[in-house]
Order: structure tokens, then sequence, then C-alpha cells
């Protein structure tokens, strides 16, 4: 797992129209990266929502928002549809971002254990490197909490 400090490794992920984002498109800016399990689920969905109502605020702190899950191009535009999401969503179908970062791993769900993406947020400096991390994400308080980290 990543820690605080560390450059936040290289990707190139497709967003849902199909556009290459990379670390280095996203250098220069502060940036938040919100890894989430799945498009369309009620926590997820609350989660995407938050977001999308706190874009201003994010937008004027001149701090980019990215969710990303292992779901396709197809289901990432149809979730943004549906909810009227206002930020990109980028594609790890291969979850190896996920991977490389340390938050695909054994979870457990409704009483099964599964590979999957544990709910993680990164906040990254416009030179690449991890100022803060939440791991155990409490959607309900995460963009307070994250106002608090950027203020």
């Amino acid at each position: 797992m990543l820690k605080i400090g560390d450059l936040f490794p290289k990707f190139e992920l497709e967003n849902q129209n199909g556009e290459l984002i990379t670390n280095e498109k996203i250098m220069g800016e502060k940036t938040i990266l919100y890894f989430y399990p799945r498009d369309n689920t009620p926590t997820c969905t609350t989660e995407a929502c938050d977001f999308r109502d706190n874009i201003q605020y994010f937008n004027d702190m001149k701090v980019k928002v990215y969710g990303i899950s292992g779901d396709s191009r197809k289901k990432h535009e149809n979730f943004i549809n549906k909810h009227h999401l206002n930020f990109d969503l980028l594609v790890d179908d291969e979850f190896k971002l996920s991977k490389a970062v340390g938050i695909y791993r054994l979870k457990k769900s409704f009483g099964k254990e599964n590979m999957g993406i544990v709910r993680t947020t990164f906040v990254i400096d416009e030179a690449g490197y991890i100022t803060n991390i939440i791991e155990k994400v409490k959607v309900k308080t995460q963009i307070d909490e994250l106002k608090q980290m950027l203020e």
C-alpha cells in the first residue's frame, strides 16, 4: 500500500469517452483519485453523487476529481448519464492501477470473500506526490474530510 509522500505510480487509463488520462496529464494540478468497487451500487452511487454535488468547491480549489473502478467505458457512460455526473470516471478493468496502489485485495461482502477494489481515496499534489489518503472511506463524511485536507 502506498503512503503519504510517495510518488503516485505511472498510469494510463481511459475515461468514459475513450480519452487517455495519464499521470503526466494530471501533473501541474491537485487531483483526487477515488477508487470505488462498482457503478450503480447504492454506496458507490451516493459517493459519486456527493462528488457531483460538491464539484464546484473542488473546481474553486483547483482540484480535479476522477473516479476509478473496474467497470467498462459503457458502464461508466451509463452511470454518468443516469446520475448527471460532472467529472470523469476512469476504467481500470484489468485492475492494474488498483493492484499497483495496493487496494485490489481480498474483501468480504455479504458474507462472501472475493477479490475487488477496496474503497480508497488519494489526494495528489501538482508534482504527483500523495499528500493524503483516506483508506477506510466513510462515504457520509468523505467530502467534509477532503475539504478539511484541502484548506
